[in-house]
């Protein structure tokens, strides 16, 4: 059996590394008075972690979704390809794929390089991510697609030319990008258990689809933070690190916002000289130059802008250059903050009379998008057992009475998914049952209104891409 060694950044007090554990205290008051909910974060000033928190049931062994942070991991990878001299950001995109490529190939095609690819600069109008996944070949799919500008000209956030990316290093290796990063960059860090989502053909998605722990996203921050130094080794070369978190390509005129402050390779250029990687719905890695300082969180929000402000009102401005005086109840204060940090179920009324009636009973559902097909709730006196079927099988929800209770679900994903469910009566004839799926962004409330012989469901999701509202679903008891 191989030993696991995980390199810890090691602990320290705000105080020891010139920030006042009130500045801490303050920023996780201010998220929550705004309904921002992070799952967790780290904050490392001096090399030093000196503030950590996880909003239970997330845990700091537990991997999160990263979205498009992996697009970092994807751009440091292809950093070191041409480190290693296989590659140069001056080749083309049509060299590695001569039999993906249209017969008849544009100007435009032919003139992109993996230099556009990580800029963001390709020439595309917009994200090729969805059309190119018509097809089980998605290089052939990105291939095939029109570019309509000069490659290098217009910024178009384009989460398919980062996957054409893994695509390239897979041609030329003959590995993933998580293979090829393993050696390089994940063990040398000691980031252990990281996981990359691949495509129908076995490429890593590259532009989204990885796992590591808050833990990780610190120290990939503060391997940059030293330009690619890492226990006295240059991992990365220091010219790629400065490369690819300085402005390549505008991405806006507006100076208001972080979205607009200009793109590197993968990674956003931030206000106050500061950059990141950063995923949807609030997965971050934000370095601090100037403060000496990175800040990994993980997170379901949908105004990413407004955690950013939060960092910037509260964290930066209490970075100052020397240590400051011990004070000890302020630190007391902020450990019983970090303590404390849940994200509590719904609690309303613990059980209903309605229970040992419809204590399982099998309602089948009328044609609905999700693809669900019958339900029934076992009820008991810890909470109940939800049974519920789709079109890929049979799926079990135990539930916790006001209260959660862990299990692990293979529902809306490929593959079982750990995470926790609770339940409560809002009334007599309505149920809640809330899941934190505990790896990923995404909560889900499903509020089941039963009537005679029938039930509704409506099923929520705390964050999304978007889309309609959703419909309720109609079930009728079976006889």
């Amino acid at each position: 059996m191989t030993n696991i060694i995980t390199l810890d950044i090691p602990r320290s007090s705000p105080e020891l590394q010139a920030i006042a554990s009130d500045a801490v205290v303050r920023f996780l008051k201010a998220v929550q008075k705004q309904g921002l909910e992070l799952h967790s974060f780290i904050l490392v000033r001096h090399d030093c972690v000196v503030a950590e928190g996880w909003w239970a049931p997330y845990a700091p062994e537990r991997p999160h979704m990263l979205f498009s942070l992996s697009k970092s991991f994807a751009s440091t990878a292809i950093g070191l390809l041409a480190e290693e001299g296989r590659i140069s950001l001056d080749d083309k995109v049509i060299s590695f794929f001569p039999e993906d490529t249209p017969s008849d190939v544009s100007s435009n095609l032919a003139s992109m390089a993996i230099r556009h690819l990580l800029m963001m600069g390709t020439g595309h109008a917009q994200d090729t991510a969805g059309p190119m996944q018509e097809t089980d070949h998605w290089v052939r799919g990105f291939l095939q697609l029109p570019v309509e500008h000069e490659p290098g000209t217009q910024f178009v956030y384009n989460s398919g030319a980062t996957y054409l990316l893994s695509a390239i290093l897979q041609q030329i290796t003959g590995q993933t990008l998580l293979d090829y990063l393993q050696p390089r960059l994940l063990k040398p860090l000691g980031i252990d258990g990281a996981t990359w989502e691949s495509c129908p053909r076995g490429i890593n998605f590259g532009g989204w689809g990885m796992k590591v722990k808050t833990e990780d996203i610190a120290k990939f921050g503060l391997l940059y933070l030293h330009k690619g130094q890492w226990d006295g080794k240059h991992l990365l070369p220091e010219a790629w690190v400065e490369e690819a978190t300085s402005k390549q390509i505008s991405n806006g005129p507006s100076t208001s916002t972080d979205w607009v402050q200009g793109y590197g390779y993968q990674f956003w250029r931030c206000r106050h000289n500061a950059y990141r990687g950063d995923g949807a719905f609030g997965q971050y890695c934000i370095v601090m130059p100037e403060q000496d300082a990175v800040l990994a969180i993980t997170s379901g929000v949908s105004d990413m802008q407004a955690v950013l402000n939060a960092v910037w009102e509260h964290l930066l401005p209490a970075m100052g250059t020397e240590a400051l005086q011990e004070n000890r109840d302020a630190e007391a204060s902020l450990l019983l903050e970090l303590r404390n940090l849940k994200l509590e179920p719904p609690r309303l009324e613990a059980s209903s009379p309605l229970e040992a009636e419809i204590s399982g009973v099998e309602y089948e559902l009328e044609d609905n998008k999700e693809g669900l097909r019958a339900l029934s709730i076992r009820f008991s006196e810890q909470g109940g057992t939800l049974l519920i079927s789709d079109n890929r099988g049979m799926h079990t929800f135990q539930l916790g009475r006001n209260e959660w209770r862990e299990g692990t679900y293979t529902m809306y994903t490929k593959e079982e998914n750990p995470g926790c469910s609770s339940m409560t009566w809002r009334d007599k004839n309505t149920l809640l049952l809330t899941t934190r799926f505990v790896e990923t962004p995404f909560c889900l409330t499903t509020t089941c209104t039963f009537g005679e012989q029938n039930v509704q469901l409506l099923i929520q999701q705390n964050v999304s891409f978007g889309g309609p509202e959703p419909k309720p679903i109609m079930g009728k008891a079976s006889v």
